[in-house]
Protein backbone atom coordinates (compact mmCIF):
# COMPACT_ATOMS: atom_id res chain seq x y z
CA UNK A 1 0.00 0.00 0.00
CA UNK A 2 1.45 3.15 -0.64
CA UNK A 3 1.74 6.29 1.45
CA UNK A 4 -0.57 8.41 -0.42
CA UNK A 5 -3.18 5.55 -0.53
CA UNK A 6 -3.11 5.01 3.56
CA UNK A 7 -3.00 8.64 3.90
CA UNK A 8 -5.98 9.32 2.02
CA UNK A 9 -7.59 6.72 4.10
CA UNK A 10 -6.91 8.17 7.15
CA UNK A 11 -5.27 5.04 8.06
CA UNK A 12 -2.27 6.35 10.50
CA UNK A 13 -1.94 3.33 12.95
CA UNK A 14 1.14 2.20 12.01
CA UNK A 15 0.49 -1.54 12.47
CA UNK A 16 -2.97 -1.18 10.56
CA UNK A 17 -0.99 0.56 8.00
CA UNK A 18 0.91 -2.71 7.24
CA UNK A 19 -1.89 -4.63 7.52
CA UNK A 20 -3.19 -3.02 4.69
CA UNK A 21 -0.36 -3.07 2.89
CA UNK A 22 -0.15 -6.88 3.28
CA UNK A 23 -3.88 -7.04 1.71
CA UNK A 24 -2.46 -5.10 -1.56
CA UNK A 25 0.96 -7.37 -1.91
CA UNK A 26 -1.37 -9.60 -2.32
CA UNK A 27 -3.83 -8.67 -4.82
CA UNK A 28 -0.70 -7.34 -6.56
CA UNK A 29 0.95 -10.86 -7.15
CA UNK A 30 -2.44 -12.47 -7.59
CA UNK A 31 -5.25 -10.75 -9.80
CA UNK A 32 -4.03 -8.84 -12.60
CA UNK A 33 -7.46 -7.81 -13.55
CA UNK A 34 -8.41 -6.61 -10.04
CA UNK A 35 -5.44 -4.83 -9.01
CA UNK A 36 -5.36 -2.70 -12.43
CA UNK A 37 -9.07 -1.44 -11.98
CA UNK A 38 -8.30 -0.92 -8.23
CA UNK A 39 -5.66 1.74 -9.59
CA UNK A 40 -8.44 3.48 -11.23
CA UNK A 41 -10.55 4.67 -8.32
CA UNK A 42 -10.19 7.82 -6.03
CA UNK A 43 -7.35 7.07 -3.64
CA UNK A 44 -9.11 7.14 -0.43
CA UNK A 45 -10.67 3.98 -1.32
CA UNK A 46 -7.98 1.70 -2.69
CA UNK A 47 -6.75 0.32 1.01
CA UNK A 48 -10.48 -0.75 1.35
CA UNK A 49 -10.88 -2.67 -1.99
CA UNK A 50 -7.20 -4.03 -1.23
CA UNK A 51 -8.35 -5.21 2.50
CA UNK A 52 -11.30 -7.04 1.17
CA UNK A 53 -9.84 -8.68 -1.87
CA UNK A 54 -6.35 -9.32 0.25
CA UNK A 55 -9.07 -11.29 3.02
CA UNK A 56 -10.99 -13.51 -0.05
CA UNK A 57 -7.46 -14.26 -1.42
CA UNK A 58 -6.00 -15.21 1.55
CA UNK A 59 -8.74 -17.50 2.37
CA UNK A 60 -8.75 -19.36 -0.69
CA UNK A 61 -5.58 -19.70 -1.01
CA UNK A 62 -5.95 -21.77 2.61
CA UNK A 63 -8.35 -23.88 0.51
CA UNK A 64 -6.07 -24.60 -2.62
CA UNK A 65 -2.84 -23.54 -2.41
CA UNK A 66 -1.83 -24.01 0.85
CA UNK A 67 0.75 -26.78 -0.28
CA UNK A 68 0.60 -29.94 -2.40
CA UNK A 69 1.24 -32.40 0.39
CA UNK A 70 -1.53 -30.42 2.80
CA UNK A 71 -4.58 -32.75 3.63
CA UNK A 72 -8.34 -31.84 3.95
CA UNK A 73 -7.86 -32.11 7.49
CA UNK A 74 -5.05 -29.29 7.54
CA UNK A 75 -6.56 -27.06 5.49
CA UNK A 76 -9.96 -27.10 7.60
CA UNK A 77 -7.69 -26.34 10.68
CA UNK A 78 -6.48 -23.57 8.75
CA UNK A 79 -9.74 -22.18 7.77
CA UNK A 80 -10.93 -22.85 11.22
CA UNK A 81 -7.90 -20.29 12.56
CA UNK A 82 -8.86 -17.86 10.24
CA UNK A 83 -12.45 -17.91 10.80
CA UNK A 84 -11.50 -17.35 14.88
CA UNK A 85 -9.29 -14.09 14.11
CA UNK A 86 -12.13 -12.76 12.00
CA UNK A 87 -14.13 -13.27 15.07
CA UNK A 88 -12.06 -12.02 17.35
CA UNK A 89 -11.28 -9.15 15.02
CA UNK A 90 -14.66 -8.41 14.79
CA UNK A 91 -15.32 -7.71 18.28
CA UNK A 92 -12.48 -5.77 18.47
CA UNK A 93 -10.00 -7.85 19.59
CA UNK A 94 -6.38 -7.82 18.02
CA UNK A 95 -5.83 -10.52 15.18
CA UNK A 96 -2.46 -11.80 14.09
CA UNK A 97 -3.16 -12.04 10.47
CA UNK A 98 -2.86 -8.67 8.63
CA UNK A 99 -5.17 -9.16 6.11
CA UNK A 100 -8.19 -9.85 8.98
CA UNK A 101 -7.17 -7.10 10.75
CA UNK A 102 -7.18 -4.80 7.41
CA UNK A 103 -10.57 -6.30 6.70
CA UNK A 104 -12.12 -6.09 9.86
CA UNK A 105 -11.29 -1.59 10.17
CA UNK A 106 -12.55 -1.85 6.77
CA UNK A 107 -16.01 -3.41 7.91
CA UNK A 108 -16.33 -1.23 10.63
CA UNK A 109 -15.35 2.11 8.75
CA UNK A 110 -18.04 1.20 5.53
CA UNK A 111 -20.24 -0.54 7.90
CA UNK A 112 -20.17 -3.85 5.69
CA UNK A 113 -22.68 -6.42 7.42
CA UNK A 114 -21.00 -9.61 9.37
CA UNK A 115 -23.06 -12.09 7.70
CA UNK A 116 -21.08 -11.31 3.82
CA UNK A 117 -18.45 -12.26 5.51
CA UNK A 118 -19.65 -15.55 7.05
CA UNK A 119 -21.04 -16.42 4.08
CA UNK A 120 -17.85 -16.14 2.55
CA UNK A 121 -16.33 -18.23 4.88
CA UNK A 122 -19.12 -20.94 4.54
CA UNK A 123 -18.75 -21.24 0.80
CA UNK A 124 -14.65 -21.22 1.30
CA UNK A 125 -15.42 -24.42 3.78
CA UNK A 126 -17.59 -26.26 1.01
CA UNK A 127 -14.45 -26.22 -0.99
CA UNK A 128 -12.47 -28.73 1.19
CA UNK A 129 -15.83 -31.19 0.70
CA UNK A 130 -17.42 -30.98 -2.46
CA UNK A 131 -16.12 -31.68 -5.60
CA UNK A 132 -18.96 -30.81 -7.80
CA UNK A 133 -22.54 -29.08 -8.22
CA UNK A 134 -25.39 -31.17 -9.69
CA UNK A 135 -27.41 -28.49 -11.06
CA UNK A 136 -27.38 -24.48 -11.79
CA UNK A 137 -29.22 -24.02 -8.65
CA UNK A 138 -26.87 -25.56 -6.21
CA UNK A 139 -23.42 -23.48 -7.65
CA UNK A 140 -25.52 -20.47 -7.54
CA UNK A 141 -25.84 -20.90 -4.24
CA UNK A 142 -22.03 -22.03 -3.35
CA UNK A 143 -21.23 -18.62 -5.64
CA UNK A 144 -23.79 -16.52 -3.30
CA UNK A 145 -20.74 -16.74 -0.69
CA UNK A 146 -17.59 -17.03 -2.66
CA UNK A 147 -18.44 -14.29 -5.30
CA UNK A 148 -22.11 -12.52 -4.58
CA UNK A 149 -20.97 -11.05 -0.85
CA UNK A 150 -17.87 -10.20 -2.41
CA UNK A 151 -19.93 -7.61 -4.99
CA UNK A 152 -21.74 -6.77 -1.64
CA UNK A 153 -18.98 -6.39 0.32
CA UNK A 154 -17.35 -3.63 -2.31
CA UNK A 155 -20.77 -1.47 -2.84
CA UNK A 156 -20.17 0.57 0.52
CA UNK A 157 -16.94 1.46 -0.61
CA UNK A 158 -17.90 2.52 -4.53
CA UNK A 159 -20.62 4.63 -2.88
CA UNK A 160 -23.88 4.44 -5.39
CA UNK A 161 -25.90 7.38 -6.98
CA UNK A 162 -29.61 5.13 -5.80
CA UNK A 163 -30.18 4.02 -2.66
CA UNK A 164 -27.67 1.06 -2.12
CA UNK A 165 -30.62 -1.92 -1.70
CA UNK A 166 -31.14 -0.80 -5.32
CA UNK A 167 -27.44 -1.13 -6.23
CA UNK A 168 -27.03 -4.45 -4.72
CA UNK A 169 -28.33 -7.46 -6.65
CA UNK A 170 -26.26 -6.09 -9.62
CA UNK A 171 -23.33 -6.19 -7.79
CA UNK A 172 -24.13 -9.74 -6.62
CA UNK A 173 -24.79 -10.63 -10.14
CA UNK A 174 -21.31 -8.87 -11.24
CA UNK A 175 -19.51 -10.94 -8.83
CA UNK A 176 -21.35 -14.08 -10.20
CA UNK A 177 -20.34 -13.08 -13.78
CA UNK A 178 -16.48 -13.17 -12.28
CA UNK A 179 -16.74 -16.11 -10.94
CA UNK A 180 -18.56 -18.21 -13.59
CA UNK A 181 -15.74 -16.75 -16.12
CA UNK A 182 -12.93 -17.83 -13.60
CA UNK A 183 -14.64 -21.21 -13.55
CA UNK A 184 -14.75 -21.27 -17.48
CA UNK A 185 -10.97 -20.56 -17.77
CA UNK A 186 -9.78 -22.84 -15.48
CA UNK A 187 -11.78 -26.27 -16.24
CA UNK A 188 -8.55 -27.99 -16.38
CA UNK A 189 -6.77 -26.56 -13.23
CA UNK A 190 -10.00 -27.12 -11.21
CA UNK A 191 -9.72 -30.71 -12.51
CA UNK A 192 -6.15 -31.69 -11.14
CA UNK A 193 -7.95 -30.11 -8.01
CA UNK A 194 -10.72 -33.03 -8.22
CA UNK A 195 -13.64 -29.86 -8.75
CA UNK A 196 -15.80 -29.96 -11.39
CA UNK A 197 -17.71 -26.35 -11.15
CA UNK A 198 -19.47 -26.24 -13.81
CA UNK A 199 -23.13 -27.78 -13.26
CA UNK A 200 -23.40 -31.51 -14.21
CA UNK A 201 -26.87 -30.58 -15.65
CA UNK A 202 -25.33 -28.56 -18.41
CA UNK A 203 -22.81 -30.99 -19.35
CA UNK A 204 -24.81 -33.40 -19.53
CA UNK A 205 -26.84 -32.05 -21.68
CA UNK A 206 -24.31 -32.38 -24.34
CA UNK A 207 -23.17 -35.55 -23.24
CA UNK A 208 -20.35 -34.64 -21.33
CA UNK A 209 -19.72 -36.02 -17.93
CA UNK A 210 -16.65 -36.15 -15.33
CA UNK A 211 -15.17 -39.03 -16.78
CA UNK A 212 -14.60 -37.32 -20.25
CA UNK A 213 -13.24 -33.99 -18.89
CA UNK A 214 -10.33 -36.66 -17.17
CA UNK A 215 -9.83 -38.08 -20.61
CA UNK A 216 -9.39 -34.98 -22.21
CA UNK A 217 -7.48 -33.13 -19.63
CA UNK A 218 -4.84 -36.62 -19.31
CA UNK A 219 -4.57 -36.79 -23.17
CA UNK A 220 -4.72 -33.49 -24.42
CA UNK A 221 -7.34 -35.04 -26.95
CA UNK A 222 -10.32 -32.27 -27.77
CA UNK A 223 -14.02 -33.16 -28.28
CA UNK A 224 -17.39 -31.87 -29.82
CA UNK A 225 -19.12 -32.73 -26.80
CA UNK A 226 -16.75 -30.69 -24.31
CA UNK A 227 -17.03 -28.04 -26.97
CA UNK A 228 -20.36 -27.42 -27.43
CA UNK A 229 -21.00 -27.83 -23.08
CA UNK A 230 -18.13 -24.84 -22.79
CA UNK A 231 -19.71 -22.75 -25.45
CA UNK A 232 -23.33 -23.26 -23.40
CA UNK A 233 -21.16 -22.41 -20.14
CA UNK A 234 -19.96 -19.10 -21.78
CA UNK A 235 -23.40 -18.06 -23.07
CA UNK A 236 -24.78 -18.32 -19.70
CA UNK A 237 -22.08 -16.59 -18.10
CA UNK A 238 -22.55 -13.75 -20.72
CA UNK A 239 -26.41 -13.72 -20.04
CA UNK A 240 -25.23 -13.10 -16.38
CA UNK A 241 -23.11 -9.93 -17.76
CA UNK A 242 -25.92 -8.62 -19.50
CA UNK A 243 -27.78 -8.51 -15.88
CA UNK A 244 -25.09 -7.33 -13.97
CA UNK A 245 -24.02 -4.46 -16.41
CA UNK A 246 -27.09 -1.75 -15.24
CA UNK A 247 -26.00 -1.83 -11.92
CA UNK A 248 -22.81 0.47 -13.34
CA UNK A 249 -24.28 3.25 -13.76
CA UNK A 250 -25.82 3.24 -10.01
CA UNK A 251 -21.95 3.25 -8.54
CA UNK A 252 -20.68 6.63 -7.97
CA UNK A 253 -19.33 8.26 -10.93
CA UNK A 254 -15.71 8.35 -9.58
CA UNK A 255 -15.75 4.31 -8.75
CA UNK A 256 -17.74 3.36 -12.17
CA UNK A 257 -14.82 3.81 -14.06
CA UNK A 258 -13.06 1.22 -11.83
CA UNK A 259 -15.96 -1.48 -11.86
CA UNK A 260 -16.20 -0.43 -15.84
CA UNK A 261 -13.26 -1.61 -16.77
CA UNK A 262 -12.95 -5.01 -14.49
CA UNK A 263 -16.41 -5.41 -16.57
CA UNK A 264 -14.70 -5.40 -20.00
CA UNK A 265 -11.38 -6.85 -19.23
CA UNK A 266 -13.56 -10.44 -17.44
CA UNK A 267 -15.78 -10.42 -20.11
CA UNK A 268 -13.03 -10.14 -23.00
CA UNK A 269 -11.48 -13.84 -21.35
CA UNK A 270 -14.74 -14.92 -22.59
CA UNK A 271 -13.69 -13.56 -25.70
CA UNK A 272 -10.11 -15.56 -25.64
CA UNK A 273 -12.12 -18.54 -24.76
CA UNK A 274 -14.14 -18.66 -27.97
CA UNK A 275 -10.95 -17.81 -29.88
CA UNK A 276 -8.54 -20.52 -28.52
CA UNK A 277 -11.55 -23.05 -29.66
CA UNK A 278 -12.92 -23.30 -26.02
CA UNK A 279 -9.58 -25.35 -25.08
CA UNK A 280 -10.23 -24.66 -21.16
CA UNK A 281 -9.33 -28.11 -20.28
CA UNK A 282 -6.19 -27.69 -21.79
CA UNK A 283 -5.22 -24.37 -21.34
CA UNK A 284 -5.94 -21.04 -19.00
CA UNK A 285 -7.06 -18.34 -22.36
CA UNK A 286 -5.75 -15.21 -21.57
CA UNK A 287 -6.35 -11.27 -22.86
CA UNK A 288 -3.78 -10.28 -24.38
CA UNK A 289 -1.38 -7.21 -23.27
CA UNK A 290 -2.30 -4.22 -25.78
CA UNK A 291 -6.54 -4.99 -25.43
CA UNK A 292 -5.47 -4.38 -21.64
CA UNK A 293 -3.70 -1.78 -21.76
CA UNK A 294 -6.11 -0.20 -24.47
CA UNK A 295 -8.71 -0.90 -21.81
CA UNK A 296 -7.20 0.39 -18.95
CA UNK A 297 -6.61 3.92 -20.71
CA UNK A 298 -10.06 4.44 -21.54
CA UNK A 299 -10.95 3.87 -17.99
CA UNK A 300 -8.45 6.22 -16.85
CA UNK A 301 -9.78 8.93 -19.01
CA UNK A 302 -13.54 8.06 -17.79
CA UNK A 303 -12.10 8.25 -14.30
CA UNK A 304 -10.22 11.32 -14.69
CA UNK A 305 -13.49 13.07 -16.21
CA UNK A 306 -15.54 12.07 -13.21
CA UNK A 307 -13.09 13.00 -10.81
CA UNK A 308 -12.92 16.74 -12.38
CA UNK A 309 -17.03 16.83 -11.88
CA UNK A 310 -16.19 15.62 -8.18
CA UNK A 311 -14.18 18.63 -7.77
CA UNK A 312 -16.64 21.09 -8.63
CA UNK A 313 -17.45 23.09 -5.70
CA UNK A 314 -20.90 21.72 -4.13
CA UNK A 315 -20.40 18.66 -5.06
CA UNK A 316 -22.20 16.00 -2.78
CA UNK A 317 -20.43 12.86 -2.69
CA UNK A 318 -22.53 9.68 -3.02
CA UNK A 319 -23.37 7.68 0.48
CA UNK A 320 -20.69 5.26 1.22
CA UNK A 321 -18.21 7.13 -1.34
CA UNK A 322 -15.02 6.76 0.97
CA UNK A 323 -13.38 8.79 4.04
CA UNK A 324 -12.82 11.70 1.65
CA UNK A 325 -12.46 13.66 -1.53
CA UNK A 326 -8.82 12.92 -2.28
CA UNK A 327 -8.00 11.77 -5.83
CA UNK A 328 -5.06 11.55 -8.14
CA UNK A 329 -4.29 10.99 -11.50
CA UNK A 330 -3.68 7.26 -11.64
CA UNK A 331 -0.51 7.59 -13.25
CA UNK A 332 0.58 4.31 -13.05
CA UNK A 333 -2.46 3.06 -15.18
CA UNK A 334 -1.79 5.41 -18.09
CA UNK A 335 2.60 4.08 -18.08
CA UNK A 336 1.06 0.56 -17.64
CA UNK A 337 2.06 0.50 -14.23
CA UNK A 338 -0.52 -2.14 -13.42
CA UNK A 339 0.05 -4.75 -16.41
CA UNK A 340 3.80 -4.36 -15.99
CA UNK A 341 3.96 -5.52 -12.15
CA UNK A 342 1.42 -8.39 -11.61
CA UNK A 343 2.13 -11.73 -12.18
CA UNK A 344 -0.07 -14.08 -14.78
CA UNK A 345 -1.95 -16.15 -11.70
CA UNK A 346 -5.43 -14.81 -11.06
CA UNK A 347 -7.41 -16.83 -8.91
CA UNK A 348 -11.44 -16.22 -7.48
CA UNK A 349 -12.21 -13.02 -5.92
Amino acid sequence: MTARELDAAGITDPSLRAAYTAGRRLNARHGKTYFLATRLLPVDRRAAVHALYGFARYADDIVDDLGAASSTAERRLALDALERQWLRAVRGEEADEPVVRAAADTRARYGIPARHFTDFLASMRSDLWVEEYPTYADLRAYMHGSAAVIGLQMTPVLGTVVPRAEAEPYAAALGVAFQLTNFLRDVGEDLDRGRVYLPLDLLAAHGVDRELLVWSRRTGRRDARITSALRAAAALTRDVYRTAEPGIERLDPVSAPCVRTAFVLYRDILAAIEKDGYAAVHRRSVVGRRRRAAVALRGLARALAARAVARRPGRIAPAGSGTGETYDGAAGVATGGGLMTERQGEGRP
